[in-house]
């Protein structure tokens, strides 16, 4: 599809399909959303009759556990009932299924089905299409476009001089030939499915404006030879598709990086996981072979495969990917955990209740694909007059080259007048405007981590009175840095808990590893505390770094600490202690830690207060360390716990 008028056109085939209440056809996105119950095939035939196709993709699975033709075509008759699947074929003597579906139907889906059939996913390969190399393509296109149009562009612009720079006839017929034929090949073939299909798009209007163009200059040149410089219009036809060539590379840069923000948000998922047998041993399978009910276990460093239970086991777990929030979350037996999250200090066995497509993770990347699909208000208008565009436009030309040769004019005349009329109006930047701004607003805003609900949300923005920021990861800088050390010696002991911590994941581990910098000594004998810290031994001394809650255990006593610990917990600020344990334990000091606000946070604040909108702050941090934040950035605190405004 190349404009709102294909989309209509697609959206229209898809509503005449029996059992299809309502279909919604986005251009920018290239989606269709659909409403009631029709066979896929049906649905990808009405596509291909409109004159486009359902993008494919091509995926090759292991199969284990077939043993003759009848356990192979019950893989394929499993692959066939799943929603998406167009073709499976499955090849016994290799134990692979080689499976033909719709670009966005998750591989999950086929694990499951495979998995019910009574067989296993040994491996998965796809071959999606190189969006990558797409891309470098359309670039030397336009690049190859734009120097052989550069001579056209400068003599257009000594005519603002009152200059002849225009090359030589027959240098415009070299400059204009391969831009026509070779580059602008794509306007053709498009332009022609679309008559195929009888109707019409934009890329017809490109064809047949840029044609009308070359071909009068053609004939013109032929006529009058090189005394017909000054009733040639190759730059015409030429620049045409330069500049078209132009905005579908802008439009596809921006599609792909868009569709980056929610790949990048996917490739959290881990490809493998740990999965509990019936005798407890564990077995290494690809994630998308989980299925609801499985034992998973993850061990420190790993990202969690699916969403699910804890069932056994303590750890911190990093979800800053997922919520921002710096600081750890411990978990224990009966907690939720969630995909793509890291266990950091323990080893967790849970057990998986949401997989694939089901999961936070792949909910929180369709939000923003659904998001991208969406018609704002405005768009409903656009989409009518698109609808009309092409042939209205076709007609307008139609009637001009008819009132100039009944009016008198030369046929020349009457040609130049119609062609005019379809250069201007062929890149139909009105269909095209309003689904590329969305898309390019909702990927940049997708980069930056806001997610848009829907396109009706940004045509509302302007309207917006109070903005209500996240605190952890949005206004600071969603990690841990440590603000403050108190003992007799500092950097002794800033030493001492490096070392503890050297190679740790933790983003506490983290700050105080950036604060001591390198040539730390070794730990021996490190032990991790899941939901309470670290211990190990280190230059001979028995040592403990952890919460407030560790070194309770311990029974040292914080002597003098205890009210710089109390002042630091007014202030926000995340306690750890270092402890030397042994027969007479003892606190050798107290570390803080807090989440810096970001460089440009108050500056945002403050340019929201001058635009005259208000600015709140939400948080499920203490009222200390929200309070702490709220003051630093300008507006008062009020409201409940966690929450500051202005």
């Amino acid at each position: 599809m190349t404009c709102a008028a294909c989309a209509g056109r697609v959206q229209r085939a898809l509503g005449k399909v029996p059992g299809i209440a309502e279909a919604t056809v986005n251009l920018a996105t290239e989606r269709a959303e659909l409403r009631g119950t029709a066979p896929l095939p049906e649905l990808v035939a009405a596509v291909e009759r409109a004159g486009y196709a359902v993008p494919e993709a091509q995926v090759t699975l292991g199969i284990g556990g077939m043993t003759c033709a009848t356990c192979a075509l019950r893989v394929e008759k499993a692959l066939a009932k799943v929603p998406g699947v167009l073709a499976a074929s499955v090849n016994l003597a290799t134990e692979t299924a080689s499976v033909r579906l719709l670009a966005e139907t998750e591989e999950a889906a086929l694990a499951a089905a495979i998995a019910r059939a009574g067989y296993t996913v040994r491996a998965a390969e796809t071959t999606p299409e190189d969006t990558a190399a797409q891309g470098g393509q359309e670039k030397r296109d336009l690049i190859l476009a734009a120097l052989l149009t550069a001579p056209f562009l400068a003599g257009m612009l000594g005519m603002a001089f009152g200059r002849d720079w225009m090359p030589h006839p027959y240098l415009q017929l070299a400059l204009a030939a391969p831009v026509q034929s070779w580059l602008g090949a794509r306007f053709y073939r498009a332009g022609w499915a679309a008559l195929r299909a009888g109707a019409g798009n934009m890329d017809l209007l490109v064809a047949l404006g840029t044609s009308a163009a070359f071909g009068l200059s053609l004939w013109m040149l032929a006529k009058h030879g090189q005394h017909a410089a000054h009733h040639l219009y190759f730059e015409a036809s030429a620049t045409v598709i330069l500049f078209i060539l132009l905005g579908k590379w802008l439009e596809a840069r921006a599609r792909r990086a868009t569709g980056a923000a929610i790949r990048a948000l996917l490739e959290l998922r881990p490809r493998t996981a740990r999965r509990l047998t019936e005798t407890g041993a564990e077995e290494e399978v690809p994630a998308i072979a989980l299925v609801v009910g499985d034992r998973v276990v993850v061990r420190p460093g790993e990202r969690i495969p699916a969403d699910g239970r804890v069932l056994e086991g303590r750890a911190g777990v990093d979800e800053s990917a997922l919520t921002g929030e710096s600081r750890a979350v411990e978990k224990e037996p009966g907690a939720t955990v969630s995909t793509g999250t890291i266990a950091l200090d323990g080893r967790l066995v849970l057990e998986a209740r949401a997989v694939g497509g089901e999961t936070v993770l792949a909910r929180v990347a369709a939000l923003v694909a659904a998001a991208q699909a969406s018609r704002a208000p405005v768009q409903k208008l656009v989409d009518r007059v698109s609808a009309v565009f092409v042939p209205v436009v076709v007609g307008i030309a139609v009637l001009t080259l008819l009132g100039w040769l009944l009016a008198g004019a030369g046929a020349e005349v009457a040609v130049l007048r119609a062609v005019a009329v379809l250069v201007i109006a062929c890149p139909c930047a009105l269909g095209l405007a309003t689904p590329a701004a969305i898309m390019a607003g909702t990927g940049a805003a997708a980069r930056a981590g806001i997610l848009v609900r829907d396109a009706e949300a940004i045509e509302r923005a302007q309207g917006v009175t109070l903005v209500a920021f996240d605190k952890t990861g949005t206004l600071t800088e969603g990690r841990p840095r440590l603000a403050a050390v108190h003992a007799a010696d500092q950097a002794a002991a800033i030493r001492l808990a490096a070392a503890l911590q050297s190679g740790s994941e933790h983003p506490l581990a983290r700050a105080v590893l950036a604060a001591a910098g390198s040539d730390l000594p070794r730990a021996e004998h490190f032990r991790a505390l899941p939901g309470r810290g670290v211990a190990g031994t280190v230059e001979g001394r028995a040592l403990l770094l952890g919460s407030p809650r560790a070194l309770a255990e311990t029974g040292a006593d914080p002597g003098p600490l205890a009210a710089m610990a109390a002042a630091e917990g007014a202030e926000g600020r995340t306690l750890a202690w270092l402890v030397e344990t042994g027969p007479a334990p003892r606190a050798l000091a107290l570390l803080a830690f807090e989440d810096a606000e970001k460089p440009g946070a108050a500056a945002a604040v403050a340019g929201l207060r001058a635009l005259g909108v208000k600015a709140a702050m939400i948080s499920g941090d203490s009222h200390a360390a929200a309070g702490t934040v709220a003051a630093r950035l300008g507006p008062r605190r009020r409201g409940g716990r966690g929450a500051a405004g202005r």
